[in-house]
């Protein structure tokens, strides 16, 4: 690394102290943009790199609600709005007792560059609350969307700031927050993504991560000359994205050998029945566990990350940052591993990215091959705007295309800047070259 490059992330992690995450994300995207630096000296010049590490916006809320036995509970709410160079800030919500200002700003610091690369006109942001909807009951969660959205609404708009779902937001939290965002504004318009179909949702939004990744893992494998038709998939995690993209993998003839949650994996070698996963997980909401009182055939290990030791073809990490270690990254090459692609955000530790770069295992980062969901909410955007509403097959066609220019552009900026056959440096090349000319252009802002 180079010294001006070194002192930049020197002085992010003196400014952002105990935010690991954020120093991780930004470390990876500065090394990557190391060569574009040194072929844009205008970059350095304008101090690009300080300014794209501090977001434009920092908001830290109080979340007063009412629990069912009348008790006063308080939560704390987040947004950052991290960079609007290309667009008004677009990014998830996630309620989960581990969401602090540190996991905001990596998740925030990501979305930039991932957004960058679908070539959509949509900037970075992210936010939540350090509220876990886990254990309670329907009036609970809709009272603390409430409460949530009647601060965040001032600071939101269709032209300002999107926000969509993530972990512990799903479309009964939307339909809450859009609810008191309607009451409280008077106004119907397209200021959250991942709505229900019946007001004004895209279709395909729910399957769109999971699609999206297998898209793009389609074209990593066929840089193999491969497909998936009869290739062992394992699959961390079991929510929307774990889900769809199983449901993807299956229909292109893979075989999706292993689900987890946070209690435990599943292992079904003959290939995991979606349809038991979704009815304990989408309409029960219960543990994956279950799954054997159904296919007893199948194992569960209560170490959920134990589904790296499986031998499998492709991993596909769709659970939470930092799931796959160094150690786990050399268990899955050892066991002869072709390809691993991001469903999460930043799922695998930079140790466990340089094990499988130097085995020559084909690895598709998140901020590329996950990028599908904020497309497709990006795409809702665009539907909202025009008061129309695409057909499923519209809006997948349209995804395709997406992931498929997503590829070619981390391949072909990795092949420009020297790392050909790189996507992690390609993706980070290519989204920060896009966000980086449109702050030029717009002058010290």
């Amino acid at each position: 690394m180079n010294p001006y490059t070194s002192a930049i992330i020197e002085q992010v992690i003196k400014k952002n102290p105990e935010q690991k995450e954020f120093h991780q994300a930004v470390q990876e995207v500065f090394e990557s943009a190391e060569p574009v630096i040194e072929m844009h000296p205008e970059f350095k010049k304008s101090k690009l790199l300080e300014r794209i590490a501090e977001p434009e916006r920092q908001i830290i809320f109080r979340v007063t609600w009412q629990d069912d036995k009348g008790n006063i509970q308080v939560n704390r709410g987040f947004r950052v709005e991290f960079n609007s160079a290309i667009g008004p800030y677009k990014g998830g919500l996630r309620f989960h007792p581990t969401v602090n200002l540190g996991i905001v700003k990596f998740l925030g610091f990501e979305q930039i560059f991932k957004n960058s690369l679908t070539g959509l006109p949509i900037g970075g942001g992210k936010g939540g609350s350090d509220f876990d909807p886990k254990g309670k009951s329907e009036s609970e969660i809709m009272r603390f969307c409430q409460s949530f959205m009647t601060e965040l609404y001032r600071h939101i708009g269709m032209n300002t700031d999107v926000p969509a779902g993530d972990i512990g937001v799903g479309s009964r939290e939307i339909g809450y927050l859009f609810g008191q965002y309607k009451r409280i504004r008077n106004r119907f318009e397209g200021v959250l993504t991942g709505k229900g179909p019946e007001y004004g949702g895209s279709r395909m939004r729910t399957e769109a991560t999971g699609y999206g990744l297998v898209y793009f893992l389609q074209e990593m494998l066929k840089a193999l000359s491969k497909s998936l038709k009869g290739l062992n998939v394992t699959i961390s995690g079991s929510g929307n994205v774990a889900i769809y993209a199983a449901e993807k993998v299956q229909q292109f003839g893979g075989n999706v050998i292993a689900m987890s949650d946070s209690g435990g994996y599943i292992n079904d070698p003959g290939g995991i029945h979606l349809d038991t996963i979704k009815k304990i997980k989408e309409v029960k909401r219960g543990r994956i566990e279950e799954y054997i009182q159904h296919h007893p055939n199948a194992a569960f290990s209560e170490d959920w990350l134990g589904i790296w030791r499986l031998k499998a073809d492709i991993a596909l990490p769709c659970a939470t940052q930092n799931e796959i270690d160094e150690a786990s990254a050399r268990i899955l090459s050892d066991n002869g591993i072709l390809a691993v692609a991001e469903g999460a955000n930043m799922p695998t530790t930079p140790e466990a990215i340089d094990v499988f770069l130097n085995k020559k295992v084909l690895f598709g980062p998140g901020k590329a091959a996950n990028a599908g969901g904020v497309a497709t909410s990006a795409l809702e955007m665009a539907q909202n705007s025009i008061r129309m509403q695409w057909t499923m097959e519209e809006v997948d066609a349209r995804l395709k295309t997406i992931m498929s220019d997503i590829f070619r552009q981390c391949q072909q900026a990795a092949e420009q800047y020297g790392v050909a056959g790189d996507l992690v440096s390609g993706a980070n090349i290519a989204g920060f070259l896009k966000v980086g000319r449109a702050m030029l252009a717009q002058g010290l802002v």
